[in-house]
């Protein structure tokens, strides 16, 4: 366990170096900012679809393995719903804490952390799990918020969704690299050699703009975030291990990568979402930087466990 730990902690360490340059003032947010860009449009998405053209579809796509991770992080989805609502909160901030239990950082930190830890394998299955975030639970958020506020389904909710879908780097990356692999394309090498070099600062860059990230989070409602970060690193890879190892027949490899992708802490597009609808975003800052500093500890112990699964 002590050498998984060691293996985690450079990650740590450069959301650290993060932190510390964003808490210094050294890194402003409107630094911060504009590097979240650069990686969420560019690094990130050429590492996606470098990974993703190498995929078939088949290597990506497993109907038992979405549904062992749906029923799990629903089931937690539903749990966190449930407690907002019995302390008499309205369905827009439990829609907003449900969230902050289930989504973890899989883009910025989860594809880089399990891909050199668990193995190339670990491509697929991560994906998949990026893919039900973003395609179900992402949409799920935005149509109870609006439906909320307007009182009823319409037409323009399910427009909103589907252009924030449309325009997600990550979903468009993933789907051109599938696209490429299944046309059974080569990729020329300058081609290969440019998304893998952009790529490969997708890295550092998501560790470090976590960290500047983090600087801006304050930890007011400690009791709500508390809560949340709990759901979050432990009920929910709890409930996702007993829903792939249990309950559904999922492949031991690809079940340890789901369950360590669940134990990530939650992501920062959550508190982005909740600053831009007005709801809860300092509850979700205090989550996301509860949860980052506890996963330290948590993510190292899951990692170690899943690691002799496959």
């Amino acid at each position: 366990m002590l050498a998984i730990f060691l293996e985690t902690l450079p990650f740590f360490a450069i959301i650290g170096v993060g932190y510390g340059a964003g808490r210094t003032g050294f890194f402003t947010e409107a630094a911060t900012a504009w590097l979240t860009k650069f990686v969420f449009y560019f690094a990130l998405s050429a590492m996606l679809f470098r990974f993703s053209a190498n995929l078939s579809l088949d290597e990506v796509f497993d109907g038992i393995f979405i549904a062992a991770y749906l029923w799990a992080t629903a089931a937690i989805y539903l749990l966190a719903t449930a407690v907002a609502l019995l302390r008499r909160k309205g369905v827009e901030e439990a829609a907003v804490e449900a969230q902050c239990a289930v989504i973890g950082n899989v883009g910025f930190l989860g594809i880089p952390m399990l891909v050199l830890l668990l193995g190339d394998r670990a491509i697929g299955p991560v994906m998949m799990v990026l893919a039900v975030d973003l395609i179900v639970f992402g949409s799920l958020i935005v149509i109870l918020i609006t439906g909320a506020r307007d009182g009823r389904m319409s037409l323009g909710i399910l427009r909103t969704v589907g252009q924030g879908l449309i325009k997600n780097p990550m979903i468009v990356s993933i789907t051109l690299g599938l696209a490429w692999s299944a046309l059974a394309l080569p990729i020329p090498g300058p081609l290969n050699a440019f998304v893998e070099l952009l790529g490969s600062a997708a890295t550092p860059g998501a560790l470090f703009a976590i960290g500047a990230s983090l600087a801006s989070k304050s930890a007011e409602r400690v009791e709500v975030a508390a809560w949340l970060s709990f759901s979050k690193l432990v009920l929910h890879p709890g409930a996702v291990a007993l829903s792939a190892l249990l309950l559904f027949p999922v492949e031991p490899y690809a079940a340890g990568v789901m369950i360590a992708a669940a134990a990530l802490p939650t992501a920062g597009n959550v508190y982005m979402l909740a600053q831009h609808y007005g709801v809860a975003p300092t509850r979700v800052s205090a989550t996301i930087l509860i949860s980052t500093a506890a996963s330290i500890l948590t993510l190292s112990l899951v990692i170690g466990w899943v690691s002799g699964l496959g």
